[in-house]
């Protein structure tokens, strides 16, 4: 039950952790919560920081029982380190949801604590609290970002008309009102978003968050010939873009061009990019055939399929998946489908 809150408060920084894990924590004294707490935004205090500020007598400490959702840090980072705190202040004992993966920390800070004669236990609800943190864990232990694909199809299995033969073809609307709010809120969860060059032209897409509230990802795409007009939106606005390209050119303030090498796959050298940046996970819109060569590649962590209540009878076809299917459910008149690989 306490391991739940936890997870309940950590979720609350969703969009505003990263590249640092959401992290709850509560204390409790004789079954009752004295304090509670979360990691609000990368760079401020942890959540154990906030659980102990919380708590408005802080004899109650030293018969009371912590618990948090990763295990406590034991290093100096942006702030001291949490398993120092808890020694400091004597809580005897401390409940951890799972181990945290970092280099830096991994069973040091559960070490520190059961040193100075803390009571631990670890491996309470561990699978949801790594599901919570996927991105930071897939992060630290593949050493590449957390990959979700996602793109929308007709019920025939199509995913654009085909539009080369029309002049001044307009997208095809596939996506109902929710399925797109759903999106958005995806795209401010995620901290890149990645597209192909086809889609960039056909679409002139801006890939910003706009129907959802938090932050812009960071915006990537693969257009190794320079095909895509300097006037459209991905090379635009005051959000950054990263041009994953064939052709040496000079970057600018809103535009970073960098240079693909032909003898080694683009996939691994756009995952070895966004790895040295940080960046922790890409949420891939498509085309088909980029998406397809992610799927080729098996560099693929999850699928988000949305399949519409329309027929489109002939078109561009949608990627072809072969994987078990993880969850299904009903946004509006269409239905989302949900792919996962094991963690």
């Amino acid at each position: 039950m306490y391991m739940k809150r936890c997870l309940q408060l950590a979720s609350l920084a969703r969009a505003k952790a990263a590249p640092n894990p959401m992290v709850g924590a509560v204390i409790v004294h004789n079954g009752r919560v004295i304090g509670e707490g979360y990691h609000t935004i990368c760079g401020s205090a942890h959540a154990e920081v906030e659980a102990v500020r919380a708590v408005a007598d802080d004899s109650l400490l030293k018969e009371s029982t912590l618990y948090v959702s990763l295990e406590p840090c034991s290093h100096f980072g942006k702030t001291p380190p949490c398993a120092a705190l808890i020694i400091e202040k004597k809580i005897p004992r401390v409940v951890v949801g799972t181990l945290d993966p970092f280099p830096a920390v991994s069973g040091r800070g559960v070490g520190m604590l059961q040193d100075a004669g803390i009571e631990v236990e670890v491996g309470v609800l561990e699978e949801e609290c790594r599901e919570l943190n996927k991105s930071f864990f897939c992060f630290q232990e593949n050493k590449r970002p957390y990959i979700i694909l996602k793109w929308a199809q007709s019920k025939d299995g199509f995913i654009d008309k085909n539009r080369e033969a029309v002049e001044n073809p307009l997208p095809t609307q596939i996506s109902n009102e929710l399925t797109r709010m759903h999106v958005h809120k995806l795209r401010s969860e995620v901290q890149s978003i990645l597209v192909g060059t086809n889609t960039a032209i056909k679409d002139n897409p801006s890939l910003t968050v706009r129907f959802w509230s938090g932050n812009n990802p960071l915006r990537l795409v693969v257009d190794r010939n320079l095909r895509i007009p300097s006037d459209f939106n991905l090379l635009m606005g005051d959000v950054h873009t990263l041009v994953f390209t064939h052709t040496a050119t000079r970057s600018n303030g809103r535009c970073e061009y960098i240079s693909l090498k032909s003898k080694q796959t683009m996939t691994d050298q756009i995952m070895e990019v966004l790895y040295r940046r940080k960046i922790q996970s890409v949420l891939i819109e498509g085309g088909s055939q980029l998406l397809q060569s992610f799927i080729d590649a098996g560099m693929w962590d999850e699928v988000q399929v949305e399949v519409a209540n329309i027929a489109l009878g002939d078109g561009v076809p949608a990627p072809c998946l072969k994987a078990a299917l993880y969850k299904t459910e009903k946004v509006g008149s269409s239905e989302l489908l949900n792919y996962r690989r094991s963690m």
